[in-house]
């Protein structure tokens, strides 16, 4: 299970450090691909494989359905961490998740997340990660 917040640096090479404690659960190859509201996913192989089972009865003759597979699977790339730890982020990933030079990974249970900082902080910031919406979506789940 991947969890807690972490502040990063791209570097020129369009590399960052991911955290020792995720590192340890990633395995030597895992998957990237676009993310949700701005972010990149990052998954383990065998997350990747529970999350393309599930795309996987998604009917192909539904416009919504094709959509939903191709962008996950259109930029999707399995990666490696290098010997110091980090990971090369393919361009098309960095344009679509913005980011420059200041990042943040978090985990997310099953996966991580890399943002680009500036676009997690306007992201926390929303109604939506409100302790108030949060409480609210937990009563709803009866949690």
């Amino acid at each position: 299970m991947f969890s807690g917040t972490y502040y990063h640096t791209l570097d020129p090479k369009g590399r960052i450090i991911i955290p020792a404690k995720f590192r340890e659960d990633l395995g030597e190859s895992f998957m990237l691909t676009r993310g949700l509201d701005g972010c990149l996913f990052v998954f383990t192989m065998a997350a990747w494989n529970d999350f393309v089972a599930k795309l996987d009865v998604i009917p192909m003759s539904e416009d919504g359905g094709r959509a939903f597979t191709r962008y996950f699977f259109a930029n999707a790339a399995e990666s490696r961490l290098d010997k110091q730890g980090r990971l090369n982020i393919p361009q098309t990933l960095l344009d679509h998740a913005h980011i420059g030079k200041d990042v943040v990974s978090i985990g997310v249970n099953t996966r991580i997340e890399i943002w680009a900082k500036e676009v997690w902080d306007d992201y926390i910031s929303t109604p939506a990660f409100s302790e108030e919406n949060i409480a609210e979506n937990m009563k709803k789940l009866g949690i």
